[in-house]
């Protein structure tokens, strides 16, 4: 968790304190249940945003990684068959030169 997702957390908080503490006094009411309660529902809302964050950086990561090893495993599968394959040439060309030995003979 990074400090400016904590900083933006308790300006969510604070920001809705005051956003509730304005509402309620305009429609007369001074239940500071009300206060306490959407200060937590907007730290909880808060908290679900950062876990989510911190969720999405893990599966990147993890992402990240399969990547690379898929691309070792390519350029493993790539180096193999440029063997074979060179292989296959050689055997090929000594075929062909083998055949038109026998052709001019």
């Amino acid at each position: 968790m990074d400090t400016k997702d904590k900083i933006y957390s308790a300006v969510m908080v604070v920001s809705a304190f005051v956003l509730t503490f304005k509402w309620i006094m305009w429609l007369g009411n001074d239940d500071p249940v009300i206060y306490v309660s959407a200060m937590v529902l907007v730290a909880s809302l808060a908290g679900m945003i950062m876990n989510i964050n911190e969720r999405l950086k893990k599966i990147e990561s993890e992402i990240e990684a399969k990547e690379r090893s898929l691309r070792v495993n390519i350029q493993g599968v790539e180096e193999s068959m440029d063997r074979k394959l060179d292989a296959m040439v050689v055997e090929n060309r000594a075929n062909l030169k083998e055949l038109t030995g026998r052709l001019y003979r």
